[in-house]
Order: structure tokens, then C-alpha cells, then sequence
């Protein structure tokens, strides 16, 4: 089962573990017209439920139904900016969400494993340029990051309600940004960028310095799975960071790159803002040796490749008239490749 399986990481999800052959069942909010699930829509066939996670009857009710094995949970409010404007809905999907899906994980005997996806995001950071690792101290400055430390707290809950009653596996996941095909959400940085290539219209960059652990989605989504087999293997794992083994991009850096591969001609004005009043942290890395040595996991991106394979799944489909479906499908293949 996906939570969010309409979302940008939930449809890659999908298309990854129909790879796999694993069969999905999916539970989201309606799709946005524009989303990348709309797009693959004729590909997608996967049984689904359109409703709120916050629907803690609803919720029960598709999993006591579906009975599914295992649970990938992304259904979130995962903007920043959206959390300043929307600090209790932030927190009452985010935290209360989450509880509900663990809730009625836990009453239901077929599923075996949780993994609650949560960001690279929950840790304290003092702009130190420390590479986290999983054991190091969570704090979360704005609403979206503060309200995902409450899904870890969540998490963590139910792994001690898990060692006196029993009940499935769970286990938080600690991803970097991540960038690819599809993505259209509104302030974030490779969508923006490609809405100035495509409007023609000056690109405004918030805080062109700050660096951040950049990654092709399908890089953490593969370690995702990866992790849900070592523990329904009975490896015990209560959370692992998947993030670039190379020094971040910063945000000038990353922009950079996206122009120069983009096709068509043009030059797109850059103007570079900074946004004193939004608390976000200047350099962000993540230690993934757990899931290197633990998992076997390793990128194959690197983030100039990750973000030059976001811009060309763009130009394909927009410029070259390559369908979103194979354009996701040559990415599908390079993972795949030895």
C-alpha cells in the first residue's frame, strides 16, 4: 500500500514497483491536474482510494478491506513555505496522519511493515555542515520540519508499542531532496526552474547558497524498498538516511547546471532573494553509511546527473514529444543497468 500514490514520489513509486512486479494498492488525495500521476494516468492501474488520511474511519477501512502486506507511508503537506501559512493543518496531516495509518497498521494482522517517510529535515541543525546520522539529536525550526520530528516521535511510539504487544515492523526513512520528472509543486526549485524555461520569465532564487542534498527520486524510492526487505528479512531497523555520498549543490549551483541543459534557446534572467524571514537552514548533508553497509544501497546519480536527468525528462516530453510514460521509463532503465 502508498499513501500518496498520486503524488510525485508516490507515482514514481508505483512505476518502480510495477518494475518489480510487487502489486500496489494505493491511498491518496485527488490528483492534481497537472501532477505527474495524471500524466502516467493510462499507465496506472493500481486499485485506489481517493480520501484524506486524516479519515481515521476511512483509513481503517481500506486497510481492513486490501489487507496489504506492507505499508509505504508518503502522504503528507511536504512544502515549507505551505507550513507558514498552514501550521495546524501541517501538523494535523503530517503527526495525525501518520498516526491513523500506525493505528490501523497495527490492528490488522496481514501487514508486516511500516515505513513512515519522514525528511532529511527532522535533524538539529546549527549550519555546522555536519553529515547526520540517524542517532543524532531531532529539531525541527519551521512548521513542515517541527511537524515531521512529531511523525518521528509517532514513529518511535509505535516501535515501543511493537516490543510489548507485537504488531508490524516500523521504521522512519531520512531522504535528501529529492528532484526528477513530473515534479510541479509549487516553490521548489527544479519545477520553478522549469516554469521560468517555459513562460519565459526571470528566475528568482531564494537563498542561492544554501546547499542541500540533492538526488534522482528514484535513488532514495530504491532504497526505500531496499529496507522494507531487510526487515521483513528480520533485520531490526528503526531509521536510515538516504542522501548523495558527494558534497551538496548549492542552490546557484543547481540552477546553473538546469539552464545549461535545457535545449531550446533563450537566456533566462536570474534574480537571487533572500527570504530573512523563513527559517531554513544553509548547508544540509546526510551520513547514509547505514544504508550502505546495513542495505547494500548506493546512488546512481550523482546530482549533477540527477539534476541534468530532471531537465532532460522535461525537454523530452515538452520540446521532443516523448510521452511522460517513457520518459520515466529511460530513467527506470538506467537504475536498472549494472
Amino acid at each position: 500500500m502508498i499513501t500518496g500514490h498520486t503524488g510525485f514520489k508516490g507515482a514514481w513509486l508505483n512505476l518502480l514497483l510495477t518494475r518489480y512486479g510487487i502489486p500496489t494498492i494505493g491511498y491518496s488525495l485527488p490528483p492534481q491536474k497537472s501532477s505527474l500521476y495524471t500524466m502516467l494516468k493510462p499507465k496506472n492501474h493500481t486499485i485506489e482510494f481517493f480520501g484524506d488520511i486524516r479519515d481515521t474511519v476511512s483509513v481503517d477501512n481500506f486497510i481492513k478491506t486490501y489487507n496489504p502486506a506492507a505499508i509505504i507511508h508518503l502522504a503528507a503537506q511536504p512544502l515549507v513555505l505551505e507550513s507558514y501559512r498552514k501550521p495546524r493543518d501541517t501538523f494535523d496531516i503530517n503527526v495525525m496522519g501518520t498516526v491513523n495509518i500506525l493505528e490501523s497498521a497495527f490492528s490488522n494482522e496481514s501487514v508486516k511493515a511500516v515505513l513512515a517517510v519522514t525528511t532529511d529535515k527532522v535533524y538539529f541543525n546549527n549550519n555546522s555542515d555536519k553529515s547526520f546520522i540517524e542517532t543524532d539529536p531531532l529539531q525541527g525550526k519551521d512548521p513542515y520540519s517541527a511537524s515531521k520530528v512529531g511523525v518521528e516521535s509517532a514513529v518511535a511510539a509505535w516501535q515501543e508499542v511493537r516490543q510489548v504487544f507485537g504488531g508490524p515492523k516500523v521504521v522512519s526513512l531520512r531522504a535528501g531532496n529529492v528532484i526528477g520528472g513530473g515534479d510541479m509543486a509549487e516553490n521548489r526549485l527544479l519545477p520553478d526552474i522549469i516554469r521560468c524555461l517555459t513562460e519565459k520569465r526571470k528566475l528568482e532564487l531564494r537563498n542561492p547558497n544554501s546547499k542541500r542534498p540533492w538526488q534522482h527520486v528514484l535513488d532514495p524510492l530504491n532504497g526505500y524498498l531496499s529496507a522494507l526487505e531487510a526487515i521483513l528479512a528480520g533485520n531490526e531497523i528503526q531509521a536510515v538516511n538516504f542522501g548523495p555520498s558527494l558534497d551538496s549543490l548549492s542552490v546557484a549551483e543547481v540552477a546553473e547546471v538546469a539552464l545549461k541543459n535545457w535545449s531550446t534557446t533563450g537566456r533566462v534572467e536570474i534574480e537571487f532573494l533572500n527570504s530573512p524571514t523563513i527559517s531554513e537552514t544553509t548547508n544540509l548533508r546526510l551520513n547514509s553509511k547505514l544504508a550502505q553497509e546495513t542495505l547494500g544501497w548506493s546512488t546512481k546519480w550523482t546530482q549533477i546527473e540527477a539534476v541534468t536527468s530532471t531537465i532532460k525528462w522535461w525537454d523530452l516530453v515538452l520540446n521532443e514529444g516523448l510521452t511522460a510514460y517513457d520518459a520515466c521509463q529511460n530513467d527506470l532503465n538506467k537504475l536498472f543497468l549494472d
